[in-house]
């Protein structure tokens, strides 16, 4: 990731993913990517929480 991650962005578009499947009008193939595009962003945000546990972790240990 060459810019700084965005949580709140990623959620967003998670949520705009969830309307568009959910929607009747959307293709099939429009779906099977919309699925890979969200696959691509919960992986980036348990990336994110991972990361900021590790630091909250190595805090209380100080």
């Amino acid at each position: 990731m060459s810019e700084k991650f965005d949580y709140a962005k990623a959620i967003a578009e998670l949520e705009e993913i969830a309307a568009k499947v959910e929607n009747p009008e959307t293709k099939l193939d429009d779906i099977d990517a919309l699925v890979g595009r969200s696959r691509e962003l919960l992986k980036q945000c348990r990336d994110y929480l991972r990361s900021v546990k590790e630091k909250i972790d190595s805090l209380d240990k100080e």
